[in-house]
Parts: structure tokens; sequence; C-alpha cells
């Protein structure tokens, strides 16, 4: 049994006050939405809680005894576990050896104890229903396996309260099911648990109460049986938000984008894009769902010139443009926000400003005869911060030290301020809250609606289902159904199960 409570717990970070005299509870058999903004405070107060950071002021109890907390290590022996939003594992580790990174067990001649610490690995996979192979490479896991491997650590280590920071933002509708049925069943035995989100309709479904985090404040509790997403939104963003978005029928003009028998490898040089075709006219969004992993990620790369094509043809207004490089595509006016933001979107380690650049430095108005005009640069990244409501201290902040919603933001409002021709969307609001969703939701609208195209693609059906004018399904790389945009989420669902 445990029993946790923070007590006016404030941090700042120079100017900038991250939390401000925060008061919540939890204990065990219970699970506790932290619902607030990208920017709210809410992975600030979670690391005081791991001992990742010290709180300027306020107290850290656990079972009625003050805990000061020097280092993770110290939460660790409290029972403090967290699950990570970016999963802190090593690629060519198995599951077992990641699981028991820096908490190894040595027998003689310091020998690993690694067959005593798979088995135990076994047994914590099993009394969960984790499903994980201990033996297996970590690399080779799909998303939501290797999110297993991290609750197993936390687990390993006698975690009685758990922390799960914007879990689902990577994981498909299935995984997101498979992954609240695990947090029940580790409710059901005991285990406290602070759910981190921003998504109304996952708090309402598995959480036991909800406190709303705005600003770095608590600014309110709520029942998630007697609360509705309305105004759960309106304490998250402290307005009203609009969560029915208008999108009137619009005239599509010539094509666009033509794909032909499009069939791409994937990194396994096995088929992942079998024979695809399907177009994309001016003034229209194109939905493309499905689970992840049955061909998206590669026919985008397919189209942005990423990745080399099998056979088939790709044309843009009627231009072949297969073999041009990723630059001259870009030169051409397709603009791509890419599925994960930190591997392909940012460079961690340049400025906000920088990261905005990304695609322009090299011409004006930002260099001249290899000069840069960083005038020019802070202008428009400013601009940028603004409209697309970006939490950052300042634009020369590094990009890896924003929050992953503000990240997100910064990669969508980069390319949607450029001169747009064609779109490809991939996962765009993922990790983001509802305040910014609405936003960018609303400029993919307005962009269709000047005359340009869209293909979409998100693993949200109820945003494929919002946004697209149509809808194509893939499954086992290729496209088995096109869809109007009245279908039901039934009908896709069943498509993207492969039942055609």
């Amino acid at each position: 049994m445990v029993n946790v409570e923070l007590k006016n717990i404030s941090k700042s970070f120079g100017p900038v006050k991250a939390n401000q005299d925060i008061n919540i509870k939890v204990k065990s058999g219970e699970i506790l939405g932290l619902l607030g903004e990208n920017g709210a405070g809410k992975s600030t107060l979670m690391n005081i809680l791991c001992g990742l950071y010290r709180p300027d002021t306020g107290k850290i109890i656990i079972n009625n005894d003050e805990k000061n907390f020097n280092n993770p290590g110290d939460a660790i022996n409290a029972g403090v576990g967290m699950v990570h939003q970016h999963f802190m594992l090593v690629p060519i580790f198995t599951v077992t050896e990641n699981v028991i990174l820096g908490n190894e067990e040595t027998g003689r001649l310091n020998h690993l104890k690694i067959d005593e610490s798979e088995q135990k690995v076994r047994e914590i996979s099993e009394k969960y229903s984790l499903l994980v192979d201990p033996k297996e490479i970590t690399e080779r896991l799909p998303v939501g396996t290797q999110q297993r491997v991290e609750i197993i650590k936390v687990l390993f280590r006698s975690a009685e309260l758990i922390i799960f920071d914007e879990p689902t933002a990577v994981l498909t509708p299935q995984e997101v099911k498979e992954l609240f049925n695990i947090m029940n069943a580790l409710k059901e035995s005991g285990k406290a648990i602070i759910f981190i989100t921003h998504k109304l309709h996952e708090v309402r479904e598995v959480c036991d109460s909800i406190s709303i985090l705005r600003a770095g404040t608590i600014v309110g509790d709520a029942d998630p049986k007697n609360v509705s997403n309305k105004e759960l939104a309106t304490l998250m963003v402290g307005r009203p938000v609009n969560l029915s978005l208008e999108r009137k029928k619009n005239k599509t003009g010539k094509s666009i984008l033509k794909v032909k028998d499009l069939s791409v490898l994937s990194e396994n040089q096995e088929i992942a894009v079998n024979k695809v075709s399907f177009e994309v006219k001016e003034g229209e969004i194109v939905g493309l769902a499905g689970v992840q992993g049955n061909g998206q990620t590669e026919l985008v790369e397919s189209i942005t010139g990423l990745r080399e094509i099998v056979s088939g043809e790709i044309d843009f207004f009627d231009k072949s443009m297969q073999s041009l490089t990723p630059r001259k595509i870009h030169k051409l006016g397709v603009r791509h926000i890419p599925e994960d933001r930190q591997k392909s979107g940012i460079i961690g380690n340049f400025s906000v400003s920088e990261n905005k650049i990304l695609n322009d430095y090299y011409q004006s108005p930002f260099s001249k005869n290899y000069i840069m005009s960083w005038e020019n640069v802070d202008t428009v990244s400013k601009k940028v911060v603004q409209n697309f409501d970006i939490r950052t201290p300042s634009i020369n902040t590094f990009a890896e030290n924003l929050s992953g919603g503000n990240q997100q933001k910064l990669v969508v409002g980069r390319e949607l301020s450029n001169n747009v021709d064609f779109l490809i969307a991939s996962q765009p609001t993922r990790g983001i809250d509802v305040g910014s969703i609405e936003y960018i939701h609303k400029q993919l609208i307005e962009t269709r609606n000047n005359g340009k195209g869209i293909l979409l693609i998100s693993t949200e059906l109820d945003e494929i289902l919002a946004l697209s004018d149509r809808i194509l399904v893939m499954f086992e790389g290729h496209v088995i159904k096109e869809f109007e945009s009245n279908a039901s989420i039934e009908e896709i669902g069943l498509a993207m199960a492969g039942q055609a």
C-alpha cells in the first residue's frame, strides 16, 4: 500500500515559473489523471517526484514520511517509477538487458545473473499480461511493446507508484486499448498510478480522478464520470474550445499528386507498399488511415524523396518527381510534417529559430552570398512562435528543451508558414493539447480552402473523419478501400483490420 502527497510544490527556471504551489494526492488502487496543455508544467512536476529535479519549495510525502530526493535513485528506492514519453532504451540490447541496466545483479567474478533476471522479467510479464519476450532485441519490437519494456523496468525495481508521462502519444488505437488494460491490471494489484496526458477522452475513460494544470498551477479537480470534454477543455486552456470543426464542401481543381502502381521496399527489403494508386487534387484533404506499420511510412518517404521506389510512378502536377532529391521536391512547394518529430522533424541541439529555417537557410531572405541574416531569421521565428503558441523562454532555446508538444508545434509551424502547394501531414497533432489541435486543424482546413492539396496520415480516426474529403485505408501495403467523408468509424475500423 502506498499514499503519496505533493504539498505546495513550486519550481522555477530563471524567470519561468514551471510549478506554483501545487497540491495533489494519489493512493494505492487509484489512477489520477494529470491533464494540461503542452508546457503547463506536468512533466516538471513529475520530474520532481522522480528525483530528476529538486523543488524550490514544498514537500513530497510518502506514507506519512517526508522525502528528500537528491537523485532518481532515491525516488526508485522509495517506490516511485516513471514510464517516460520518449523511451529510455538501448536499441541493440535485449529486453532483459534494458530492464536490468543500472540495477544489475552479479555473481562470482562479477558475471551477470542474466538467467535469473530473464526469469524475473518473464514472471512480471506474465503477471500483468505484458506479453514480452525477455530475450528479444529491443529495436525489433514495435513501439507498443517497447513501452511495455519500460513498464517492466519500473516493476522490476518494485515501484508502488507508477507515473505514465504522455504514454499514448506514439501508440495506435489498438495499442492504447491494450495499455489501458495493463494500467487497470496494475491498479487492481494495488499500484498507485499518475497518468499525464492532454487527451480528454482518455482521462475520462481510465482515471478515477482528474487534476487540471494550467500555466504551472492546479486550476481544478474533476470526477471523470461527471465532467464533459468541453468542460475539461475550458479548464485546461482557459477559454472555450470548439471541439467540432466546420468543414464546408470544397470545389476541387486539377490533380496535384498522382501515384500509380507504386511499390516500395521496407528496411528489411520486403515489399512495404504494393502497387498503390491514388491522387490528391487541389482543394482537398485525402486521409490515409491504417494501423501503423502497414506501409504508410514507406509511402510518405517515397513521395518526399527519402526512399527509393521499386516500380511505379509519382507525378506532381503531371511531371515526374521520383528521381528528384528531397531539396528539389521541397522547392516544388511540397511540405512534410514527419511522423517522428525527434527523429526527422527537429535537431535537438539547434535553437528554435535555427529549426525554423532548416529547409530554407541557404536562400533569401535568410542568407545571401553565404552570409546569414539572423535578423530576418529572428523575425520569422518570433512570428511562428506567436502564431502557433510555442511555449518557449526564447527563440534561442534549444529545441530539445521544449516539451514534446511544443516540439511538434514548432515542426507544424515551420511547414505551414512556408509557401505550400502540397502538404504531407503525418500524425500532425501527435502529442499536442486540445487547444493546439483546434488551431492546427483550422490551419489545415484553411490551407485546403485556399486550393492546396493535403495528404493526411493519422492513427486518430476522429481526426481523419473530421478533416478528410476522401479516406483511403492501407492494410499490408495495399490501399484496400476508399471511403467518402461521411463513413463511420466502424466501417473504417473493419477495413483497417483487413476486412474490405
